[in-house]
């Protein structure tokens, strides 16, 4: 762990170097490929945007609070990039939609959405080129990934874009879309400022075999964690009838920061103390979640997925009777279904012992970095375009996310009723409760998954989970410092 530290805060070091080095110097260039558990099934990224020719000074220029109005700023003309991580069917709807835009905005603004590679390549780019002629207008970025770039100030605050009378949106619109979305993207730690904007949004839910559970004995899925380990623990004991491989599995556990987040949600905690700013891997709560999941390992109940997206495979074959997962798996789970044991199967909110559910909702934003101020507005612009209803259903459809405003589901009731696990899934998002937004927990994330694949081996939990506290509160302390 300590060994994880240092190489995070080298990056930062390295980061900082590009942000105080002359305008005109060349970004360091990434090196290395992309980790195989983040490979798309596409040929190869394209190639790195040339260099803006606006120097970065000139960049910034007129940026700070009450130096710029942005009712004078005019966007006519301007020519951006787009850093996205999205492939296959998903980049095709995109490349239309911005070809949509390109043709028809008001101020020949012209978009290019170039495919960049995974969260985690377009994260290691952008510490190369944070501030500097060769940064994006626009970039995709989790919320913790943004507060990273921000600790250079290096992204624009939106606030003043969003409530601006002639560039933003109204009163009802902001209304139109989901709170929890919005408020996702505002940062305390950054003085209230908005450094993303959500084109999406996911969901952790648990997916269950119906026919299986039924052949248990059972006429619903599991509503408590109790529930979901009598039912786990039978289907261990009890093959499903039309299962096309061997095995039997309770449940199929995919080590990860977020089922961690997920669990803890359902135990009523939380994986951060936003009073403190501290992170809270060691409460009662995340003690109590793991003192869960490593009960089911040890009576038999559950097992690690060997391999990725092997909890799809082993469910489609009716060999796994519950996993968990991001809802934009939905398609996934219905083509490994359909090529499988082909049954009935749905989705609903994991197990908890809170009064209503507590949902992990989860996804990129797209973040504006700074160049100029006609390049920022004219991204602004296309994100709004992005978000605007109409675009939403389309994207939705393309994509299977949750669209990020509410009267985009009067244009989904076909949608809904060929879907119906994505519709149950849908009907979830007012529970929904997200993962912190702090800088630095692309790193703790790594250190989650070492403790929680080390408890489900059957590590003490409460010296791991303290251990992984102390690791993540001094990679934040870390982060804060820079």
């Amino acid at each position: 762990m300590t060994g994880k530290r240092i190489w995070m805060v080298a990056i930062l070091l390295m980061a900082a170097l590009v942000l105080t080095a002359c305008p005109q110097a060349a970004p360091a260039q990434p090196s290395g490929e992309q980790p195989a558990a983040e490979q798309p099934a596409k040929e190869e990224a394209k190639e790195e945007m040339a260099a803006e020719e606006a120097p970065a000074e000139e960049a910034m220029e007129g940026e700070k609070e009450g130096m710029m109005s942005w009712e004078d700023v005019d966007p006519t003309g301007q020519e951006i990039t787009f850093w996205h991580q999205h492939s296959r069917a998903r980049e095709e709807a995109l490349q239309q939609i911005v070809a949509d835009f390109n043709a028809n905005n008001e101020w020949g603004i012209t978009v290019n959405a170039e495919y960049q590679g995974g969260y985690g390549d377009i994260f290691n780019k952008m510490l190369n080129v944070l501030n500097t002629p060769d940064a994006p207008n626009l970039v995709v970025a989790y919320q913790n990934q943004a507060a990273t770039y921000q600790l250079a100030d290096a992204l624009v605050d939106m606030n003043p874009l969003v409530n601006s009378p002639k560039w933003g949106l109204s009163e009802d619109e902001l209304n139109d879309f989901f709170p929890a979305f919005l408020k996702a993207d505002v940062f305390p730690t950054f003085g209230g400022a908005r450094l993303g904007w959500p084109p999406n949004r996911s969901m952790e839910v648990m997916y269950y075999n119906e026919e299986w559970l039924a052949e248990l004995g059972y006429d619903g899925p599991p509503t408590t964690p109790d529930q979901f380990k009598e039912m786990a623990c039978k289907a261990a004991q009890q093959p499903f009838s039309k299962a096309t491989a061997e095995g039997s599995i309770g449940y199929e556990l995919s080590i990860d920061a977020s089922r961690f987040a997920s669990w803890t949600f359902a135990f009523g905690g939380d994986v951060f103390d936003y009073e403190a700013n501290q992170y809270a891997y060691n409460s009662p709560e995340a003690i109590a979640a793991m003192e869960f999941i490593q009960s089911l390992f040890n009576d038999g109940c559950a097992t690690v997925v060997a391999e990725r997206y092997g909890d799809q495979t082993d469910f489609g074959n009716g060999v796994t009777l519950f996993t968990v997962g991001s809802s934009s798996g939905l398609p996934f789970y219905r083509g490994a279904v359909e090529e499988g044991a082909n049954f009935a199967w749905n989705v609903d909110a994991l197990p908890h012992v809170t009064p209503d559910p507590v949902m992990n909702l989860y996804g990129a934003s797209i973040s504006i970095p700074k160049t100029t101020p006609e390049k920022e507005l004219a991204a602004w612009l296309f994100l709004k375009y992005f978000t605007s209803p109409d675009v939403q259903a389309t994207w939705v459809k393309a994509s299977n996310y949750f669209p990020v405003r509410k009267s985009v589901a009067e244009n989904l009731s076909d949608y809904f009723e060929e879907n119906p696990q994505y519709a149950k899934a849908f009907g979830l998002l007012p529970y929904a409760k997200t993962e912190p937004p702090v800088p630095g927990y692309d790193f703790v994330r790594d250190l989650v998954r070492e403790a929680m694949a080390a408890i489900a081996d059957g590590a003490d939990i409460q010296s791991t989970l303290d251990q992984l506290n102390q690791e993540a509160n001094d990679i934040l302390a870390d982060q804060l410092a820079q």
